[in-house]
């Protein structure tokens, strides 16, 4: 089974010309749109949500973008088909000593694995075990192997269960064994961190364990929410008179609570607004969210709204260029 291309662009409804803020415009209104949380059909919501990330997560990467675009001329010149491995699915890779294993339920495309993962299989250095070095006849450790696992701001947030699917091909017998292990997701796991499952790497010989499987949490993007670490940003609109005069906003935050904010009178833009503990959970303590504010002006108004802010620039001694 061949390797599927998947056409970001397409996903995202931009064209292959499109700048950076095109493309992040285009993934917070679709994303928006697919949200498992506000769309009705929650399983689809889902399935469409995925795809976006993994879209944005390589078009909103120049390097990864451009080796996207070199991948595509590629496919171009070879008709259309893309270069294959030896065996393929939902995030195939390839051992050394030949096993073949293939995901499903990370959350990412056999395309994606393929091409963008920085996973893959690895020997047992660094990651315990015996490897491959046993001598002849002895018990032989089998590889660990690592594979990106998409987590949502959702999932990090409150934890979750994913059942987790991993087809093993061994070349040595021709067998192939298909399983599913439900991994627990833990409240307040962040970008980078690995999850282990052990037994569920390649097999060993000679009496030898299986190796591990190591589920590397990529976050998806979220488009709301800026995470790092543990704390959140999210960016928060005001009106000018909001800005000027201060006002109290009903604002929606992580878990479905929400709270009241306290926007100070003679806010400006790019001013930061923290709230303590309302970040991703950690051991210790919650990080927090801090929300950044942006001031939008109105693009139409009445001849009542022209008349009110000429009057205020003409009585008005505020000016923002004198020091």
């Amino acid at each position: 089974m061949a390797v599927e291309f998947r056409d970001y662009y397409e996903v995202l409804g931009v064209g292959r010309n499109a700048s950076a803020a095109d493309i992040k415009k285009a993934f917070r209104k679709l994303a928006r749109i697919h949200h498992p949380d506000v769309a009705s059909n929650k399983a689809t919501a889902e399935e469409k949500f995925k795809e976006i990330n993994e879209a944005y997560e390589v078009l909103s990467d120049p390097e990864k973008r451009k080796k996207y675009d070199t991948l595509g001329a590629n496919w171009e010149r070879h008709g259309g088909a893309p270069p294959q491995g030896a065996w393929s699915g939902a995030g195939s890779q390839q051992m050394p000593e030949g096993f073949e294993f293939e995901f499903g339920g990370t959350g990412f495309s056999d395309f994606f694995e393929q091409y963008f993962s920085g996973g893959g299989a690895r020997r047992a250095a660094g990651y315990g075990g015996g490897g491959f070095s046993g001598a002849r006849g002895g018990k032989i450790r089998g590889q660990d192997i690592e594979s990106d696992l998409m987590v949502t701001l959702q999932e990090a947030y409150s934890g979750s269960k994913r059942t987790i699917s991993l087809r093993k091909a061994d070349p040595r017998t021709g067998r192939v064994t298909t399983d599913e292990v439900e991994i627990r997701i833990p409240a307040g796991i962040g970008e980078g961190q690995r999850l282990r499952i052990p037994g569920h790497g390649g097999t060993g010989s000679g009496g030898g364990d299986d190796g591990d499987l190591f589920l590397r949490v990529r976050m998806a993007a979220n488009p709301d929410y800026r995470v790092k670490g543990h704390d959140l940003f999210r960016e928060l609109l005001l009106a000018p008179w909001e800005a000027v005069l201060g006002t109290t906003i009903l604002l929606k935050v992580p878990g479905g609570k929400s709270v009241q904010l306290k926007i100070p009178a003679g806010t400006n833009s790019q001013d930061q607004l923290r709230l303590k503990g309302y970040g991703l959970p950690k051991k210790n303590a919650p990080g927090d969210l801090y929300v950044e504010i942006s001031i939008a002006s109105p693009t139409e108004i009445s001849p009542e709204e022209r008349s009110a802010w000429e009057k205020l620039r003409d009585t008005s001694k505020f000016n923002p260029r004198e020091p």
